[in-house]
């Protein structure tokens, strides 16, 4: 992507080539900072990147929060404007971060959302999808997310030879270009390569595993419409995305004894925190068969 400000694209080449981040990922901080360029340039007359102050940072602050921003959105952006003056920094642009004082919004703790196991073996019948390529897609896609757990980008990108039939496992690039093994049962795997045995058009250049009817790599939109439409069927979540059946994968393994560091494993977490949140799902289990279960409860 091509931005105005010299610094920005300085800094989103540094995330698409040196960082490995994802296109999604690098859109998105190039958009925090334009923001923040677009308030600086209305409220203090386009101050120097040198000027900058924490005060200027608060202010923007201020005016997200009015215009009903979530602490969690404001958290990102500041978390965007710290690796972005740290890289300045780095490149001697500037001396110092005017972050180094800003204080992030709290924010309230939610447990993430899943789907019932109950509700995913129903999602899975075979007359929820249509007798076509496009249904058998759709079906496979669904079920590579409930078995792995893994990101769009993740999978939308996930090559023909990344599945290790042999092993019964695939070899999935994750955020910062890490690659980690996610294992598969075999009945997936016979599937699997079914569907690539079958593919249409074939077309030359395409490697990626799933495809359209034309031959054509998915991509993110149609997944996201798909995943919606199918969870729209069986469950009545607020949210139904690809990440929700991430959470449903994650929650299901925990529910049913996985080691917690086995789960962040699966899940690429660069840290033990981020997969910690699915043993509150657990604990919430667990008190409800209590409940149902002890004659004092």
């Amino acid at each position: 992507m091509i931005v105005q400000n010299p610094h920005i694209q300085l800094f989103v080449n540094y995330l698409r080539f040196e960082k490995r981040y994802s296109p999604h990922t690098v859109t998105a901080y190039a958009t925090d900072l334009e923001q923040l360029y677009a308030f600086l340039a209305s409220q203090f007359d386009s101050p120097a990147i040198t000027a900058v102050t924490s005060g200027m940072i608060r202010s923007w602050m201020a005016e997200l929060k009015g215009d009903n921003q979530t602490a969690k959105s404001i958290n990102r952006k500041i978390s965007a404007l710290k690796s972005y003056f740290k890289f300045l920094q780095k490149q001697g642009l500037v001396t110092q971060s005017p972050l180094t004082t800003i204080v992030t919004p709290k924010v309230n703790k939610r447990l993430p959302a899943f789907v019932q196991q109950q509700e995913m073996e129903t999602l899975f019948n075979a007359d929820r999808f249509e007798d076509s390529w496009k249904g058998r897609t759709d079906r496979l896609v669904l079920l590579l997310f409930y078995h792995t757990g893994m990101r769009v980008s993740e999978l939308v990108n996930l090559k023909q030879e990344q599945l290790d039939a042999h092993y019964s496992q695939l070899k999935v690039l994750g955020k910062g270009n890490k690659e980690r093994i996610i294992p598969v049962s075999a009945a997936l795997v016979k599937e699997l390569q079914q569907y690539m045995a079958d593919k249409p058009g074939k077309l030359p250049g395409v490697t990626q595993l799933f495809v359209n009817a034309r031959g054509k790599p998915l991509y993110a939109r149609y997944v996201y419409s798909v995943v919606q439409a199918k969870l729209s069927e069986i469950t009545t979540l607020q949210k139904k995305s690809p990440h929700v059946l991430r959470h449903t994968f994650a929650t299901h393994l925990m529910n049913n004894g996985a080691d917690l560091n086995a789960v962040k494993e699966l899940l690429g977490h660069a840290s033990l925190a981020a997969t910690q949140v699915y043993t509150h799902n657990t604990i919430e289990k667990l008190k409800e068969v209590f409940r149902k279960a002890h004659p004092k409860a």
